[in-house]
């Protein structure tokens, strides 16, 4: 199989190559979560993988308001908008590394008493139904707690200390208050067993962002840190039960749902697609795939302080970068010219203004 193969599956899979793209929940759920540490990508994404959606046309903030949609901190640490329905499986896996466990993260950021003492506070403080703003969250966990030391901690907007927590399913954002984040406690109940969870989330992630390899799994979900011998097993058990199959993709040995194989082998070539800032097509693979971006372009995309930049992909491969100038859209292709198609039309309508080519 070849990468180019690859790459069509994914786009077609993605609501990128039709834009077939129902709704926000649809989408989350499909893609295993948009990203969502910028809320105006987060809205692009799924606005441009539907067939009339805008970026500020109330959708994403309906379904959070529903409760169909969920923001929280979720794959590699960053917030993300989740399906209700499928967001205690995927918090299960990222729950199941306790990756706040280990002795680095407890010296850098908080021990294990206080992380057990927080998770006994969030229980009690978000009770009820309650939701707090950031400050009236810091002030009740250290008055519960009874640890003054953990309100720099707690009021840091990165979250730290507040992401085992959501990876527990015991605290997730609620609706802003004006321009205040607020926190409160997810509906569900409480998380799945992670082995059980990890049979429909690792082959829901191959059905969007795969074939795949345990390594790409991870990296996507944990940066690595799931334990290896756990990792294996839930690939290993999906392939004998006849879930997954091995596929060769330019040599590497992967995993592709059985169920894919025929769309995989039939996926026709996409045209050019412009994708905003942060869009899940390029964090699902990661910008270190040499196969959707080639490496001496990376530090193009994957910019200072995390910033992953919006990119013109053609059939799939990043082949430039672009912006929105007011009016302009300004193309910055890696070598020779780009042909965006209708591309302009597609993001006037997302962002809601008009968008022509330099002369």
């Amino acid at each position: 199989m070849r990468p180019e193969q690859v790459r069509r599956f994914r786009l077609h899979r993605q609501f990128l190559a039709d834009r077939d793209g129902t709704d926000p929940v649809a989408t989350a759920r499909r893609l295993l979560g948009v990203q969502a540490q910028v809320p105006s990508a987060a809205a692009q994404a799924v606005a441009v993988r539907s067939p009339d959606g805008t970026a500020d046309d109330g959708t994403v903030d309906a379904a959070l308001a529903a409760g169909t949609l969920v923001r929280t901190w979720a794959a590699r640490g960053t917030l993300h908008l989740l399906a209700a329905d499928q967001a205690p499986s995927l918090l299960a896996l990222l729950a199941a590394a306790r990756s706040w466990d280990k002795g680095s993260w407890q010296r850098e950021f908080a021990t294990a008493e206080q992380m057990t003492a927080l998770e006994a506070a969030v229980v009690d403080v978000l009770a009820d139904g309650a939701v707090l703003t950031r400050e009236e969250l810091t002030a009740a966990l250290v008055a519960h707690s009874g640890d003054e030391g953990l309100a720099e901690a707690i009021r840091s907007g990165w979250g730290t200390v507040l992401k085992p927590l959501a990876w527990q399913g015991l605290i997730c954002h609620g609706p802003p208050a004006g321009t205040r984040v607020t926190f409160t406690r997810p509906a569900w109940p409480g998380l799945p067993d992670a082995d059980e969870a990890a049979r429909t989330i690792v082959p829901a992630f191959l059905a969007a962002h795969g074939p795949a390899t345990p390594t790409a799994f991870d990296a996507w979900l944990l940066r690595g840190m799931t334990p290896k011998a756990r990792l294996r097993r839930w690939f290993t058990d999906l392939l004998a039960d006849g879930t997954l199959t091995e596929v060769t993709v330019d040599g590497e040995v992967r995993y592709a749902r059985t169920e894919d194989l025929d769309d995989l082998a039939a996926a026709p070539p996409v045209g050019t697609r412009l994708l905003g800032p942060f869009d899940p097509y390029v964090l699902g693979a990661g910008t270190a795939d040499t196969d959707l971006l080639p490496a001496e372009h990376r530090k193009e995309v994957s910019r200072a302080a995390g910033w992953i930049a919006p990119v013109v992909v053609d059939d799939g491969r990043v082949v430039g970068t672009w912006s929105a100038d007011d009016d302009r859209l300004v193309l910055a292709p890696f070598a020779g010219p780009v042909d965006p198609g209708a591309e302009p039309a597609v993001w006037s309508r997302v962002l809601g203004r008009p968008l022509t080519l330099p002369a």
